[in-house]
């Protein structure tokens, strides 16, 4: 469906419009996909607090850090601007949503696993805006 809007808005001024404020939903549409996860099982996490919060420095620490890894990364191989910040974008959005149904399906994972794991998912939607704003910036040619 991307593709076909990407393609469409190239051709298209009032298409391109819609193109670019369908950017604005990707964060919205996590948070809510975050909300209802976490009202599903919001009794068991809360057992798990300490390593939830244990866990939380070094996902904060690793969101500052990662943008900056990707942008080393991406001096090293010479990336042209697009490919760099795709690196860099990569190095430190990892949404760990990927994982979250795995580790629901581990047997005794409830509730330790799947809270360090929305703690990290909190982490990187905090940070995500910053990315957006910053990874552009670092690449700037």
């Amino acid at each position: 469906m991307a593709a076909i809007v990407q393609f469409i808005g190239n051709r298209n001024e009032q298409a391109e419009k819609v193109a670019e404020s369908l950017n604005l939903f990707p964060v919205p549409a996590t948070a809510l996909v975050l909300f209802i996860v976490l009202a599903s099982v919001m009794r068991q996490i809360g057992l798990a607090k300490s390593a939830a919060l244990q866990a939380l420095p070094i996902y904060i620490s690793f969101a500052i850090i990662a943008p900056f890894v990707g942008w080393i990364i991406a001096r090293i191989f010479r990336l042209e601007s697009g490919s760099a910040s795709a690196v860099s974008f990569s190095a430190s959005y990892r949404n760990s949503f990927v994982i979250l149904p795995l580790a629901f399906a581990i047997p005794g994972s409830m509730p330790i696993i799947p809270a360090v794991i929305l703690t990290q998912t909190i982490v990187e939607l905090c940070f995500l805006p910053i990315y957006i704003r910053l990874i552009p910036r670092l690449f700037k040619t």
